[in-house]
């Protein structure tokens, strides 16, 4: 019997099949899925953000829907409207559900969308449920929006609010890959062109494929189950003290180093330490251990604190980067 870590191990290896590369960046997906969060993916346009989730979709028994956002949504674009029917001579409103209604969710640069559409989409992030009309709608057990953005074109955009970023699990940084990468991404990328115009080819002469039956995909209940593993893992008084202490840093950082003194401005909400108990645990179970290390912790503490430390001025005018800070308050920190 194939057990849930080894399903998850699965979606792992299919996702990467897709992805070249960004071996992390498919990790965290899968975590923040596991850990069952919102994840925040931030890159570059052309880095396979958009791959990454639909991979990850569709390799899951699961309904995926896209939202491109732009400045001219409407709250209604996202959740649903209220739709005046009418038969037999009577009238009635039926709720008709918007995109939002979907196990996992892409919200393609949430950052272009007003302030009343985040906060539509934002409700569902956090509650779980959308409200229309004053009715509530509950949105189905597995959930997970996955939203991403450009750092780089602040043009026509609408920075998200930072009590808005620290709803989201994990903020997931796509960088570039290194040519070896990049010239496998060619090879990929020509290979699914051949394999599309093949099977166009042999559609319109009538022809049979010879393709492999497509393997079944990873249910929902391998997600629930793993999560019931992940609620198990132990973790120790000594590793739950070491998640609270870097948390703790970065709310009084000149306690630690003048130099966290000078470049922290605003520390992490206990929504923080939360994420690193649910993430650290994700991570050591993926794996294969039934403990949580300090290792785990800090393989995820970049993820779960980049978009929640505001920066200082002076940090920011001396090129210092919330990764650079995250590093030295690993490297200050101490496990007691």
């Amino acid at each position: 019997m194939t057990t849930p870590l080894q399903q998850i191990q699965s979606l792992r290896e299919r996702m990467q099949q897709s992805i070249i590369g960004q071996h992390e960046v498919i990790e965290r997906l899968i975590i923040g899925l596991l850990a069952n969060g919102n994840l925040l993916v931030e890159g570059l346009p052309g880095l396979a953000k958009t791959r990454a989730i639909k991979a990850m979709a569709e390799n899951l028994e699961a309904d995926f829907s896209r939202i491109q956002f732009t400045p001219d949504l409407l709250p209604s674009d996202v959740t649903g409207t209220e739709v005046y029917h009418q038969a037999g001579g009577e009238g009635t409103f039926r709720f008709e559900q918007g995109p939002i209604f979907a196990n996992i969710v892409l919200a393609d640069e949430i950052n272009r969308a007003p302030a009343k559409v985040q906060a539509a989409l934002l409700e569902a992030m956090e509650e779980r449920q959308v409200t229309v009309s004053g009715t509530t709608h509950k949105m189905e057990p597995l959930f997970m929006v996955m939203a991403t953005q450009n750092p780089v074109e602040q043009e026509g955009t609408y920075p998200l609010p930072e009590a808005q970023m620290d709803r989201f699990l994990m903020h997931v940084l796509i960088t570039y890959p290194p040519v070896e990468d990049e010239v496998k991404v060619i090879e990929l990328v020509r290979a699914e062109e051949q394999k599309a115009l093949a099977s166009t080819s042999e559609k319109s002469t009538g022809g049979k494929t010879d393709q492999p039956e497509e393997r079944s995909a990873i249910p929902q209940s391998a997600i629930f189950d793993a999560r019931a593993e992940i609620a198990a893992i132990h973790v120790s008084e000594a590793i739950a003290k070491y998640m609270a202490d870097l948390v703790y840093a970065t709310r009084t950082p000149a306690a630690y180093s003048d130099d966290l003194g000078r470049w922290i401005e605003i520390g992490a909400s206990p929504r923080a330490s939360i994420a690193l108990d649910k993430c650290g645990r994700t991570h050591a179970w993926l794996n294969g251990r039934d403990y949580v290390d300090p290792l785990d912790i800090q393989a995820i503490a970049p993820d779960v604190f980049r978009h929640r430390l505001t920066l200082s001025f002076e940090a920011e005018g001396d090129g210092v980067t919330p990764d650079k800070v995250i590093e030295e308050i690993i490297k200050t920190v101490a496990l007691t």
